[in-house]
């Protein structure tokens, strides 16, 4: 494997403008493409777009901007250029030295799949010199940003072991603090307090002895998994009956009060909170998944027999009342997305049935169904994500968008996904920090994950 991603460009689709010797390493013009910006839902035929060294210098028609000499031209007649996509709540692989071919066969297929950005919400000290290993071209993955080890209910139970931990983590080099349940008010309200002096944002689950609406005013950067919005949305009397744990997942959910609701939603963003709603994980979660149809799905081949064999034992019966539930969550999701809330892109992979990379597109559908727009889809995996890395973690958020400046995360397709979310697998490359990574490359790999896992 460590082979096949550190091979040659793919020629596929490609010629240059000049004899081999005279290529400029680095320097590539995709040519006569339909370009995707991500700044509208426009789709902008007979466009090239340069990269040099991993940056856009130059995108617009044609006719505008001229092809460097040296170049690797990449011919996008007929194929439609995109920013790469963000996996906003991914997991790598925790521990202290996991076996590294196991954490390169994760990184390739996030970016096999589109992905050139990942949150990592699981953090262990080795993905911090990990993620710079990227940045440098040195390992092929997407760029990585590293949550630090959680803060919840067995490592944080007093104010004195929070702020210890923060000070840590931020000393360490995470770019952000992962939250568990079980932190108490207490030593939630402390670690507010010093990451705010040392500088580090807080995300993940909302603690139930914090709630939603505490979390959000005091500042909590991004909401995993809609966490505690159903019971911020419930009137008292289904508030009351939560708290005595005397009502089930359906009651919860049909006790909704509508202008809670409206005023949660306008919270959220009065409060720049951005929410990762992972939906395709909870439909299975607290559904009543078919453990055999979805291990049959192709993309289960690239994953172990232990792993497909440890997500069939975890695939419950279903929840009572989880239709109802589910249902509301989609409800959620679309009154944030029409309000103007930040979505973010993610899935909590490679959590039950999900094939890292391969199940973000699972969660676009579950997004589709609740009433986005595949132009809203989208924009939560690409420019949301770079104006969220810039407004929270204070870093680069030159990306995400087509645009001289912008960092060369792209994804060429020969369909339009704005048309069909589908087509986001009719992938001609992908181009993470300015490397290409042509389909005979990505089929390559694909096809030697699967034989490994084979069985």
């Amino acid at each position: 494997m460590k082979t096949l991603r550190l091979a040659v460009l793919a020629t596929i689709a490609i010629t240059t403008t000049a004899c081999e010797a005279q290529t400029v390493p680095g320097l590539f013009a995709f040519t006569n493409v339909t370009a995707l910006p991500m700044t509208t839902d426009a789709a902008l035929p007979g466009q090239t777009v340069v990269v040099r060294d991993g940056v856009i210098t130059a995108a617009g028609p044609a006719g505008d901007v001229d092809v460097p000499r040296g170049a690797t031209v990449i011919d996008g007649d007929g194929r439609f250029l995109m920013p790469g996509l963000a996996e906003m709540h991914a997991h790598v692989p925790p521990g202290e030295n996991p076996p590294r071919e196991e954490v390169e066969d994760i990184l390739f297929l996030y970016v096999a799949n589109g992905i050139t950005t990942i949150r990592g919400m699981l953090g262990s000290a080795y993905q911090i010199p990990l993620a710079a290993e990227i940045e440098r071209g040195e390992v092929l993955g997407p760029n990585f940003y590293v949550g630090a080890p959680s803060l919840n209910g067995g490592t944080a139970r007093t104010p004195e072991e929070a702020e210890a931990l923060i000070r840590a983590h931020a000393e360490a080099g995470y770019h952000l603090q992962k939250i568990h349940p079980g932190v108490p008010l207490a030593a939630w309200d402390r670690m507010v307090e010093v990451a705010e002096e040392v500088g580090i944002t807080w995300s993940g689950h909302v603690p139930a002895d914090v709630g939603l609406v505490h979390a959000v005013e005091t500042g909590m950067s991004t909401v995993d998994h809609l966490d505690g919005y159903v019971q911020a949305i419930a009137s008292d009397d289904v508030q009351a009956q939560v708290n005595a744990g005397t009502i089930s997942l359906g009651g919860l959910a049909r006790g909704v009060d509508d202008a809670r609701l409206a005023e949660i939603v306008q919270l959220t963003i009065d409060h720049e909170v951005y929410v990762v709603p992972t939906m395709y994980l909870w439909e299975n979660l607290y559904g009543a998944p078919d453990a055999d149809r979805i291990l049959q799905q192709p993309e289960m081949k690239y994953v172990s027999p232990r792993t497909r064999e440890r997500w069939r034992l975890r695939a419950g019966a279903g929840r009572e009342g989880a239709d109802v539930y589910l249902a509301l969550r989609k409800r959620v999701l679309k009154e944030l997305s029409d309000a103007g809330a930040g979505i973010l892109m993610g899935t909590d992979s490679p959590q039950l049935f999900n094939v890292p990379g391969f199940a973000l597109h699972r969660e676009l559908q579950v997004m589709s169904d609740a009433g986005m727009s595949n132009y809203e889809i989208l924009k939560s995996g690409t420019a949301t994500v770079g104006e969220y890395v810039a407004s929270h973690l204070g870093l680069d958020g030159n990306f995400g968008t087509i645009a001289p400046g912008q960092r060369a995360d792209l994804v060429l397709l020969g369909s339009n996904p704005l048309d069909d979310l589908a087509n986001l697998f009719d992938r001609v490359g992908v181009m993470v920090g300015g490397r290409w990574v042509g389909r005979a490359e990505i089929d390559a790999g694909l096809e030697a994950l699967a034989a490994k896992h084979a069985g």
